[in-house]
């Protein structure tokens, strides 16, 4: 790279060491984006690229982006009009920066993205940024913007280095299954990350156990449809996500697995046998259902009804009776009634959740939704909304409260907003607080809840030796 002679504005590596060279990654959306974030820093780690704390001192500002919220694409450009003043601004020091927008809006959005920002150096799906090495190097010769958001053949795990960055406080998100098959009538994924697809039980195996080795005490296994895993195993069978989990607890030696997000459809019976057996597996299960409306989740093109996924949780909650609930919700999807949105508010009461994120239904370009007659008026789904996130709020604010008093295992990931506290995780996802000295951060110790706040638990230590 060091003989090539870039364009105006492109960071030149030959003016500088490759160990000064500066990324900054904003992240998006999704934990499988925060994933891919972490790996695009570990491949371009061998360029002399280090992570910085602000895009004013990076050679290279990747925005990783998400196509799920409202206007996805118009904050993308609002965020791009901010990074080019960055980008003019270093310029007038004499310092080139290249700009990238990776992940789903990227996927979507490519030559739009190049004709209304044409500053962008380099625009990337999420399913090519194991090619970044080279995009960097195509931008550095090239007179114009490098794309790449074509579904390449190839597996991109393969060609992703084995090294990761150690996990931040003991925890650490990993891509086991990527895509989805399930066309439901309001979503990209399909569009944007193509068709299921799962890797290998020994690749993930493999990245597990380097990410035990370097202090990871929690894993979560990540996928847009992770319980519909399907891996090749050593053995050569298929391996479902429940197997998989097991040799993560007894062979690998995860002390916590987690895995996100999971379909309904595809919560099979071994996997629900896991969840009785492994103490490994938390007690927390985030399960969207989108609807109670059994007319609405046709139209969504779920494959279940509301009582198929009562009786779901129902067997979940035999299995492992200490078990929490989240979802997803969205409200005003078109054709959506006041009955069928009272049915919805039926399954929340009949359900109860822990947590629960919850949307307006919006458009997205080339879904079937986007297309469809009946769209409900934006005052119905703001009321709607207000209605279901109030209830919801109840139940969280209920869950949390029945934890006071309990001694529970804390992870702890990373510092308080306050000095001298230690900031973690229950079992179930719950944000804990707690006054305790920073040699806890990655380790696991008991704390009794003690108090409730909005959006987190506060405690005191009770024991500061590890355990599950």
């Amino acid at each position: 790279m060091n003989s090539l002679s870039p364009p105006t504005g492109v960071a030149q590596p030959h003016t500088r060491t490759v160990s000064t060279r500066g990324l900054h990654v904003i992240t998006w959306g999704c934990q499988m984006n925060v994933y891919d974030s972490e790996r695009m820093t570990d491949v371009l780690r061998p360029l002399g690229y280090r992570a910085v704390g602000t895009p004013d001192d990076a050679d290279m500002i990747i925005l990783n982006t998400c196509h799920i919220r409202d206007r996805a694409a118009e904050k993308v450009f609002s965020e791009l009009g901010r990074l080019r003043k960055v980008k003019e601004a270093r310029a007038e020091r004499g310092a080139g920066t290249v700009l990238a927008v990776a992940g789903c809006v990227a996927q979507a959005e490519g030559h739009e993205i190049l004709a209304r920002a044409p500053y962008v150096d380099i625009v990337l799906g999420p399913q090519t940024y194991h090619r970044l090495p080279e995009m960097v190097a195509r931008a550095a010769r090239a007179a114009g913007a490098v794309i790449e958001t074509d579904f390449p053949i190839e597996q991109k795990f393969d060609f992703l280095p084995a090294d990761r960055a150690a996990p931040a406080g003991g925890a650490a998100f990993l891509t086991i299954q990527e895509g989805c098959d399930k066309f439901c009538s309001f979503c990209v994924v399909p569009y944007t990350r193509g068709a299921e697809s799962s890797r290998p039980a020994v690749a993930v195996l493999a990245e597990a156990r380097r990410l035990v080795a370097a202090g990871a005490r929690e894993i979560t296994l990540l996928g847009q449809n992770v319980n519909a895993y399907h891996g090749e195993g050593p053995d050569g069978a298929t391996w479902g996500l429940a197997r998989l989990a097991r040799v993560l607890a007894d062979e690998v030696g995860v002390a916590r697995i987690r895995y996100t997000t999971s379909h309904p459809r595809d919560m099979e019976d071994d996997l629900i046998a896991a969840h009785r057996d492994l103490p490994q597996l938390m007690p927390f299960l985030h399960l969207p259902v989108q609807s109670g409306s059994d007319r609405v989740l046709a139209a969504m093109n779920r494959g279940h009804t509301a009582d198929e996924y009562r009786v779901l949780v129902d067997r979940l909650r035999t299995a492992r009776p200490d078990l929490a609930l989240s979802s997803d919700f969205i409200v005003g999807h078109p054709g959506e009634t006041d009955g069928d949105f009272a049915d919805t508010m039926r399954l929340i009461r009949d359900i109860g959740f822990a947590q629960a994120y919850s949307f307006k239904y919006s458009p997205r370009p080339g879904t079937p939704a986007a297309g469809a007659g009946q769209q409900v008026a934006e005052s119905t789904k703001d009321a709607r909304l207000q209605e279901l996130q109030a209830l919801l709020r109840v139940q969280q604010d209920e869950f949390n409260d029945a934890t006071i008093g309990r001694s529970t295992p804390v992870l702890f990931t990373g510092r308080g907003r306050k000095p001298g506290q230690i900031s973690g995780k229950s079992p179930w996802l719950q944000a804990v607080n707690v006054e305790g000295p920073e040699s806890l951060i990655g380790r696991i110790a008991s704390v009794d809840i003690r108090h409730r706040y909005t959006n987190s638990l506060g405690g005191v230590l009770t024991e500061e030796t590890d355990r599950a």
